[in-house]
């Protein structure tokens, strides 16, 4: 909140400008010549405005999103993270960045719709106008949808100009949770009045509105309640899910590997993403796989190495290791049908056709040279080009990572930037998360169904999964398919949320049941195991059945009942709370009916 002074200056310079992207819809407009006042003069320059909504406001919470969205959720280990640890505080850096860039999206699409408004030229048409505003909409939409979840109740700034005609900005209350969910409805509402049913790839479109809105309605249900969820808030949500389906003629992407590959960035089946550029503008890149992978991945330094999938999120996926044979996590034998893990997490075993595709003979500066002529071999990787294993997990993660610099050109077409900041699109919502929102909005409050459309909707995530179908479904059921089709996609935390909201012990309860523990020794185990010798017939190291890891459980996170529902919500950024102290207070009611766009 403090920054609001700031954010108004820096809009005169941003709204004008694009991002530099393979894309064409980011492509940066010649702004050498244009104020605020001329460049809205047709249509397409009104669509160049909202250009930077897709990506640089979004970049200092993207960096803090698999944090809340998969670390807090216990599917990514992190040694010590407050993330992991659920210890996040408003002295935080990541914290108050998090809030600034939730914030400043909100700022920009604000600004945007009023200088559309204002400014918008005779050369402009109400469909091109409008466009623009509801694409800003949805965008503003969903970083109300993350604060909801993640802060609980926060202020509504609907006009930036005004308030910052009052002086009030720094006098603002909570808005009760309640009167946020409204607002959001609000304003996807008009997103969908003013949106196309078509519009170019990778652009926001009425369908994309109501996915989102189906998605919102689905997590108000239960806010407020006690063991049982509003009907009619889920008729809303299979309503507006169902729309989408069977109204917007998208259909699941076949390979669900494919979803996440440079080349299917404006897939079909993404309904809502953020759009990153592979260039050396640091806000405008996606930063994620320096992040996830271990160092030697890339042509750049990666910073992974110690982090990996978490041991829950591989059982839940059916990779159990027991500690004492490598049957598991560790087995270069795999038996697991699910397409879904390959394409979530590389394990022992693991080649990838569309990591390392140039590389036949890897050259490894410090050894002979290593050769991958199938692809990208996870264990020949640690085994004979670190010569060393990393991750305590015994896995590493594969969405978010567009793979050397060869991978990146055959893919998106330029090379990757430095540190391996590459131009991956991150998928927020996609149609099959809309899928199994619609079967879990008709199951709604009973134990289970068979109704026909929601296991349509549900056996066809399964059936691109690979993994056998189902004649009933719980809600159990589609919990855990939820998890298994969005992991690392920053979304399982806020399943959790909403499951709090109706029903807060047995949410406490499965998240303190959680197998956040990793390995002791595993590198050691390897080499025991003759990880530098590759002396088997199927190039592999031996197994052998006297060797034992050690899980462990963090040693900051006392083992037993760690967590408590305080942990549901995050605190606000200390220095917000100095600014105004109201933010402390007591939420009050918001008349939702006074806003207008």
């Amino acid at each position: 909140m403090k920054n609001y002074n700031i954010i108004k200056l820096l809009l005169v310079v941003t709204l004008i400008t694009g991002m530099s992207s393979c894309e064409n819809f980011l492509d940066r407009p010649d702004k050498s010549n244009y104020t605020l006042g001329s460049f809205y003069e047709t249509d397409e320059q009104c669509l160049q405005t909202v250009n930077p909504l897709y990506s640089s406001p979004w970049f200092d919470f993207f960096r803090g999103w698999m944090g809340v969205g998969d670390k807090q959720s216990g599917n990514y280990f992190v040694q010590d993270d407050n993330f992991w640890l659920l210890t996040p505080n408003g002295n935080m850096e990541s914290v108050r960045n998090m809030s600034e860039s939730l914030w400043a999206v909100n700022a920009r699409a604000n600004m945007l719709i009023e200088n559309i408004n204002m400014y918008a030229g005779g050369s402009t048409t109400a469909v091109g106008r409008n466009t623009a505003k509801g694409e800003a909409l949805v965008l503003k939409s969903l970083a109300y949808f993350f604060m909801v979840r993640i802060y609980g109740a926060v202020p509504i700034v609907h006009d930036n100009t005004e308030l910052m005609n009052t002086g009030e900005y720094n006098k603002l209350y909570r808005a009760k949770i309640e009167n946020v969910y409204d607002y959001i409805i609000m304003t996807l509402e008009q997103a969908i009045e003013w949106l196309p049913e078509k519009n170019q790839p990778g652009r926001i479109d009425k369908y994309s509105a109501y996915g989102l809105l189906a998605k919102v309605y689905l997590t108000k249900s239960g806010y407020g309640r006690s063991g049982d969820r509003n009907q009619a808030d889920l008729d809303k949500a299979k309503e507006y899910a169902r729309k989408v389906i069977y109204e917007s003629g998208r259909v699941l992407t076949p390979e669900y590997s494919d979803i996440f590959r440079g080349s299917h960035n404006t897939d079909p089946e993404s309904l809502i993403a953020w759009r990153w550029g592979a260039n050396s503008t640091w806000t405008a890149g996606n930063w994620l796989q320096p992040e996830l992978t271990p160092s030697g991945f890339s042509e750049y330094e990666s910073w992974g190495s110690w982090t990996g999938p978490s041991l829950d999120l591989q059982e839940a996926f059916g990779e159990k290791f027991d500690g004492v044979n490598p049957t598991g996590a560790l087995s270069p034998t795999r038996n697991n049908l699910d397409k879904r893990r390959k394409a979530t997490m590389m394990m022992y075993g693991d080649v990838y056709s569309y990591f390392w595709r140039d590389h036949p003979n890897k050259l490894n500066p410090d050894k002979v040279p290593v050769a991958f002529p199938n692809g990208f071999d996870w264990a020949k990787f640690y085994g004979e080009v670190l010569g060393t294993f990393h991750s305590s997990t015994g896995a590493n993660c594969v969405k978010h990572v567009a793979g050397d610099n060869a991978d990146h050109v055959a893919e998106i077409g330029v090379p990757l930037a430095a540190q391996g900041v590459n131009g991956l699109a991150t998928h927020i919502l996609r149609l099959a998360d809309v899928y199994l929102v619609y079967a879990e909005a008709i199951l709604g409050n009973a134990a289970s169904t068979s109704d026909g459309e929601a296991l349509s909707a549900f056996n066809a995530i399964r059936r691109r999964a690979g993994v056998s179908e189902r004649s009933s479904i719980t809600w159990q059921d589609v919990f855990k398919e939820r998890r298994l089709e969005l992991a690392f996609e920053g979304d399982f935390w806020y399943d959790i949320v909403r499951w709090h909201y109706y029903k807060p012990d047995e949410a406490l309860a499965y998240l303190n049941g959680q197998n956040r523990k990793n390995y002791v020794g595993l590198e050691d185990y390897y080499k025991g195991q003759g990880w530098n010798s590759w002396g088997t017939t199927d190039g592999y190291p031996k197994k052998g059945t006297d060797d034992k890891l050690s899980p462990r459980i963090n040693e900051d996170v006392p083992d037993g009942k760690p967590f408590a529902h305080s942990k549901f919500t995050m605190p606000f950024p200390t220095t917000d709370l100095q600014m105004n102290p109201n933010l402390s207070k007591d939420p009050i009611d918001y008349d939702i009916s006074q806003y207008h766009y």
